[in-house]
């Protein structure tokens, strides 16, 4: 527990009620979006400006107390879990839009803002942010920042890391740090700004960020191609990026998916299909047309069972809204679900596709794949019960080797989930030994005491490369 000199100071700060520690607080704040993980804090704190962040981190410093900050919990990557107790930073009350400068292009927000109310305020400015979580209902920007968070429109406008030019963040001493701006171009010495975003609460406390806005898209048109053959459809993605066609969607579900989409959403999809294959363009009129048109052809000649072309817009969102859904209707079946990423380079989507299908009936277990096949960042999610011991340690040795055969195949064990706890027994794997060190110098830079998120990215032991059996 906190010591009671410590607890009266962090309720000096923030208020009373603004600081718990009571069980039910814990214990809320114990776990987040990732299955079979839970660990109790010692206390949870609500500050509400960033001078209070400094203040909370002054404090907790000299007391060598540890701190996670997050904002809705809905990593899946283990990511907020307080695995060595201390106090959970909940940045829910820094929720404001500061300001849209529209002569810049540029907005400057809290980190507790909601996502999805984000996007809705640009786009009623007639303004476009293009990083879309499907988590963007309950995710909050700070939690995107710390992700790196990805999305349905990463394969033409990119992920978070490309819109965020600035940031104000406090470090571990209570210190309070400001990289980047409102500039297109900066090279005064290293870019704090791109090291800070993606890392997971490892280096700083992030309070405030300045993003990159840009025009909306004139047009757009949605399409939905169908195919019996799983490689096909596959294929069908290489080809089009072959062909120098981006689309702003490029999304793959395979049949389990469909299936209890469909369960889901009422949608009507074609369940007796082996894949499905979600495309969205934008731009002016003529390049989409044009764009679909080829896109269409490509489709037809990797051997499409059907196309169809959305009507309306709203016929369009109600096919987005289905992806984005696929996690969801995937809870439904059974007691736990384990969503993980992997990505490959685009050119062997086909092949990893294929590899997941084939490890999944090596261990004998039942795993969905869905994602953003355009950028090679696919999503395959297992069902099981964390209650069967035997059938959870299968799901989790076939995921050792679906995220052996990523990196055979050129690609990583994770394209937006995160590192968190859950990875990194395998980021060496990825990044080597010596990537790994310096990787511990630049946290040991930041936060010498490992006081933030700490037992997150490095693991204390690196799990043994599995050795896959070809056949």
């Amino acid at each position: 527990m906190l010591d009671a000199a410590l607890t009266r100071q962090l309720r000096s700060i923030v208020g009373d009620k603004h600081f718990r520690d009571d069980q039910e607080a814990r214990v809320a704040h114990s776990y987040d979006g990732t299955p079979m993980l839970q660990a109790l804090p010692d206390g949870v704190i609500y500050p509400e400006t960033t001078e209070q962040v400094s203040r909370i981190m002054t404090a907790l410093a000299a007391h060598r107390v540890p701190v996670v900050s997050r904002g809705s919990g809905s990593n899946l990557c283990g990511g907020t879990v307080p695995v060595q107790g201390g106090v959970v930073m909940v940045m829910h009350r820094m929720n404001r839009i500061l300001e849209v400068d529209l002569e810049n292009l540029t907005a400057t927000v809290q980190p507790g803002l909601i996502t999805a109310s984000f996007i809705a305020h640009i786009e009623a400015l007639g303004l476009f942010y293009p990083p879309d979580p499907s988590s963007m209902k309950i995710s909050t920007i700070g939690g995107n920042i710390a992700e790196c968070s990805g999305g349905l429109r990463g394969l033409k406008y990119g992920t978070t890391k490309d819109y965020v030019i600035g940031l104000e963040a406090v470090l571990a001493n209570g210190e309070i740090i400001r990289t980047g701006g409102k500039l297109m171009k900066d090279v005064a010495g290293y870019d704090l700004t791109k090291l800070l975003v993606g890392s997971e609460g490892t280096l700083a406390i992030v309070t405030e960020a300045t993003l990159k806005l840009v025009p909306p898209p004139a047009s757009k048109k949605t399409m939905l191609a169908m195919y019996k053959d799983l490689y096909g459809a596959a294929r069908t993605v290489s080809r089009i990026i072959e062909n120098k066609i981006i689309p702003a969607t490029l999304e793959i579900m395979d049949n389990p998916t469909i299936r209890v989409v469909d369960d889901f959403a009422g949608l009507g999809l074609p369940r007796d299909m082996a894949a499905i294959l979600l495309i969205e363009q934008d731009g002016d009129a003529e390049t989409v047309e044009r764009d679909i048109a080829r896109i269409r052809e490509i489709c037809e000649f990797e051997r499409a069972d059907r196309i169809e072309v959305a009507e309306s817009r709203e016929q369009a969102e109600k096919l987005l809204t289905a992806r984005r859904s696929a996690f969801t209707a995937l809870a439904r079946l059974r007691p736990t679900t384990i969503l993980e990423d992997a990505t490959v380079p685009r050119s062997r989507i086909a092949d990893m596709v294929l590899r997941i299908d084939e490890i999944a009936r090596k261990y004998g277990v039942s795993i969905a794949t869905f994602g953003h096949a355009g950028d090679g960042n696919l999503h395959p999610t297992a069902t099981t019960d964390a209650r069967d011991a035997d059938e959870v340690h299968r799901v989790e040795q076939a995921f050792e080797e679906i995220f052996e055969a990523a990196i055979a195949l050129g690609g990583t064990i994770t394209g937006e989930h995160g590192v968190g706890l859950v990875k990194a027994p395998f980021l060496e794997w990825k990044v080597g030994s010596a990537g790994i060190e310096v990787m511990r110098g630049i946290k040991r830079a930041f936060d010498p005491d490992n006081l933030l998120n700490p037992g997150k990215m490095f693991a204390k032991e690196t799990r043994k490369r599995v050795v896959i059996e070809r056949g």
